[in-house]
């Protein structure tokens, strides 16, 4: 059996489609089967495009997901950290200032760092099961503007996020929400809102934690993956087994 090489995304019409069978000969007297020659799909320039662009998008996400799927790592890189959700804005008077002043202070204190350790965790742990809705996702993009994604160091990521970004943050949120459950940061948050009614009438909730999370968590996911793939970029023929020739004009 053949084996797929790793960091390739696969979906319609992706480099792994499947040989077209063709009409053979005329069927033959007697009842005999016509038989079926196959014979490949034609690779026009965008397609091979569009190829090359996915297998990219592939190495780099799965690259990005293992990184920040490893035990710590959102934490441990403070361009990408999980911080507390910031409650308490759309509040008015001094109030809203107060919410907020209570978080700086507990921060400062060092009373929240179990819970913001744990919400990383959580963003880890999504990361860590991320692959396929990834894939999935690259694996449907349509590339309507292969020029734009070739001259951008990031290009291919930034079409992954305009086209896919709210799908991949609805698929993410169920993740993200497991994750929360198995550390026990969503019981540290309902202990933090019944020692301080505040922060429930400005916001902290459950969900509101989950929202937050997830649009952090993704942010880092992709800003992780536009700096691999500026670095397969940077090294076409290197990591990338020469996939970007052609895309970028080498």
């Amino acid at each position: 059996m053949r084996s797929s090489r790793p960091g390739r995304a696969r979906g319609r019409g992706t480099c792994d489609e499947p040989f077209r069978p063709t009409a053979g000969p005329p069927q033959a007297a007697g009842g005999a089967h016509r038989h079926l020659r196959a014979r490949p799909r034609r690779s026009g320039p965008r397609r091979r495009a569009r190829c090359r662009t996915l297998d990219l998008l592939g190495r780099a996400s799965d690259s990005s997901l293992d990184k920040l799927g490893t035990p710590g790592a959102f934490y441990a890189d403070p361009a990408v950290r999980i911080g507390l959700p910031l409650v308490g804005r759309g509040l008015g008077g001094g109030l809203g200032g107060t919410v907020l002043g209570l978080l700086d202070k507990g921060q400062q204190l060092g009373l929240t760092d179990n819970l913001i350790r744990k919400l990383n965790d959580a963003a880890g742990s999504a990361a860590h099961e991320a692959k396929p809705i990834f894939r999935t996702a690259i694996s449907r993009l349509t590339l309507a503007d292969v020029p734009d994604i070739a001259t951008r160091h990031d290009g291919a990521t930034q079409y992954l996020r305009t086209s896919a970004g709210g799908e991949l943050s609805g698929k993410l949120r169920p993740l993200v929400d497991r994750g929360l459950t198995s550390v026990g940061a969503l019981r540290e948050i309902d202990r933090l809102v019944a020692k301080t009614p505040l922060l429930r009438s400005a916001g902290l909730s459950r969900d509101f934690v989950g929202r937050s999370v997830t649009e952090q968590a993704l942010n880092g996911i992709f800003s992780y993956i536009g700096a691999e793939e500026g670095r397969l970029r940077d090294n076409p023929v290197g990591a990338a087994g020469g996939l970007l020739k052609g895309l970028l004009g080498n």
